[in-house]
């Protein structure tokens, strides 16, 4: 009789075990960087309904994923349900998990809310860690299927990838460079070879404030390389060449983006195919760095533009010797590696007797990791008219080498065009007044001739002459009056010759950018390049002091209004945005509009 009660009590003790709830909140972390993510399991041994998760409103969320798990044990069935939610972080400081809450056999039960610190972005963001799939009391089984159950209830677990295994960087070949010296970033996403990536999203790339850019990548590049004795891919998401344009430390905000990830799973198809999971993870690459150094003051020439690198100068004129009226050309070459986009090339002067055309430019550059590298020419055409020799001046060129940490001056050869056949040139007085005052200096020749005047020639005062000429001035005062009336009357109208100025500058700045409407890069290089030497021109700053700081500075203390400033400044972005995100022709033409209409509202105010 005692051993049949022992055995009641035993048997009620284990059915009130069995009936116990349990339904739990548990992290992956409870710590992590803002570019890292993390996984929350939200587990119950009893079929519930109604399930409410937490409103994660300082995450971004992914998921839910659900798995159920059956098993027997000594006659004993257990069971589990989890719902998965995978989280990336919004912001920095404490964040909160709120309650998760479910109905079991008509009873809610919820969870315990949870505190997650989240720090700075990490160098190499760690992957939410995944919880070790249960054990398979059926794995000697063909492909693990219990032959007593259904399939439906075999438990999906994914592999997920580790730290290790799945991470974003951003590789920069610099971090001390001097202004306008170049940098290439590059960023890089490395995943193990086991898992797939299907696609990209929500990509958000940096501003790059302070920087000149330029886009090296068309598209993306995915090879294979080995880490640390293991296969893995590497995909070169973006690269693009830096050219800081203010000293000290500038900053350039992460990369971030979310990839569709393609995860292997415990399950498999009935010919023995692992079966992949689809998932998506956000990641981004830790906040970079950059010790921009200031170009040195000593030493700074007075000619010199901006250019930085290490360059070379040539000059190519084949026919130095010609008749007036033919044809002849001549070259300057600058060739090297450099920030040729940043820099103006130096332009021949000519002596006034030579007719020379403006010159024609042409670019063979190539953009690399390293920097730009090749060489511009300026191509002069030359039509002598006079006979003689017309010396052409040297040409000088310097630019700061930070190889050296010095500035070089390359200066060219002299040339003399010869013109054998043709008139004589006769200079104007201006341009032969140096050689007039030498010959004034000199003896002059004894004549042979005397020139004595007449007894009885009339005297200069008494005569009609010189009445005229004293009246003529004082006819002359009303004349005079009047045509100062109308320059005063002229110059008062400032709106109007403010408009005049205005339309002449824009059309100065801006023809080059309007000439290349139909091509996208050149418009807003060229666009970029004349709002600059425009902000040159009115501030009398040099290039090196062309960023967006310094420009709203210099043109809030000189009085220019709020918005034409904002669009000013918006303008630039655009320019700098324009080298790698997709712009249309209607983008273009606005661009152009807006750009004349801020130098006419700028000119107004400065």
């Amino acid at each position: 009789m005692r051993n049949f009660l022992f055995y009641i009590l035993l048997f009620l003790t284990t059915i009130s075990l069995a009936q116990e709830v349990s339904f739990k909140a548990q992290p992956s972390r409870t710590s992590l960087g803002e570019n890292e993510y993390l996984r929350v399991d939200f587990t119950m041994n009893k079929e519930g309904d109604n399930f409410v998760p937490p409103s994660f409103e300082n995450f971004e969320v992914t998921g839910p994923t659900q798995s159920i798990s059956h098993s027997w044990i000594n006659g004993n069935r257990s069971f589990s349900k989890t719902y998965t939610y995978m989280l990336q972080p919004k912001r920095k400081g404490k964040l909160t998990i709120g309650a998760a809450a479910i109905i079991i056999d008509g009873k809610e039960y919820k969870t315990k809310p949870i505190t997650i610190e989240v720090t700075d972005p990490v160098s190499h963001p760690r992957n939410a860690q995944t919880t070790p799939p249960p054990s398979n009391p059926f794995g000697g089984f063909p492909f693990g299927f219990d032959p007593f159950g259904s399939e439906d209830e075999q438990p999906t677990q994914v592999i997920e990838p580790t730290k290790d295994e799945l991470f974003m960087v951003a590789e920069i070949s610099e971090k001390q460079v001097y202004v306008n010296q170049p940098i290439a970033i590059t960023y890089k996403l490395y995943i193990d070879a086991r898992f797939g990536i299907a696609g990209l999203e929500n990509i958000q790339e940096p501003r790059y404030a302070n920087f000149w850019s330029q886009q090296l990548l068309d598209k993306i590049q995915v090879t294979e390389v080995v880490r640390n004795g293991r296969p893995f891919r590497c995909v070169t998401l973006k690269q693009v060449l830096l050219y800081p344009q203010q000293a000290g430390e500038q900053v350039i905000s992460p990369f971030s983006s979310t990839f569709v990830l393609q995860l292997p799973s415990n399950q498999v198809d009935f010919f023995g195919n692992r079966s992949y999971i689809t998932r998506t993870r956000s990641l981004q690459t830790a906040t970079t760095k950059i010790n921009v150094l200031p170009l040195p003051e000593e030493g700074k020439p007075a000619n010199f533009s901006g250019a930085v690198g290490n360059f070379s100068l040539s000059m190519n004129f084949p026919t130095r010797t010609l008749n007036a009226g033919e044809t002849t050309e001549g070259e300057v070459v600058i060739s090297g590696k450099g920030n040729f986009k940043l820099f103006d090339i130096p332009k021949l002067s000519f002596p006034p007797a030579l007719e020379v055309y403006a010159p024609k430019e042409k670019e063979n550059l190539t953009n690399s990791t390293t920097g730009v590298s090749g060489d511009i020419t300026h191509s002069y055409t030359i039509v002598p008219q006079y006979k003689g020799k017309f010396p052409i001046p040297p040409l000088s060129f310097t630019f700061f080498n930070p190889e050296t940490q010095k500035y070089e001056t390359l200066t060219s050869e002299n040339i003399t065009i010869e013109v054998l056949n043709g008139q004589e040139y006769k200079p104007t007085q201006e341009q032969e007044q140096g050689a007039t005052t030498l010959e004034q200096g000199q003896f002059q020749p004894l004549k042979e001739a005397s020139e004595l005047l007449s007894v009885n020639r009339p005297m200069f005062f008494s005569s009609t002459t010189f009445y005229l000429l004293w009246l003529l001035p004082l006819l002359l005062i009303p004349l005079v009056l009047v045509f100062w009336y109308i320059y005063q009357k002229r110059n008062d109208d400032t709106q109007e010759n403010r408009s005049r100025r205005t339309s002449r500058l824009a059309k100065k700045y801006l023809s080059a950018a309007k000439k290349n409407l139909t091509n996208k890069e050149a418009f807003y290089e060229a666009l970029e390049r004349g709002l600059h030497t425009y902000l040159k021109a009115k501030l009398y700053i040099e290039t090196s002091e062309l960023s967006k700081d310094k420009i709203q500075q210099l043109l809030t203390d000189k009085g220019v209004a709020a918005q034409p400033l904002r669009d000013f400044i918006q303008l630039l972005s655009n320019c700098e945005m324009a080298r790698y995100a997709p712009y249309t022709q209607t983008d273009i033409n606005n661009d152009y509009q807006q750009a004349a209409t801020i130098i006419a509202l700028l000119d107004k105010q400065l």
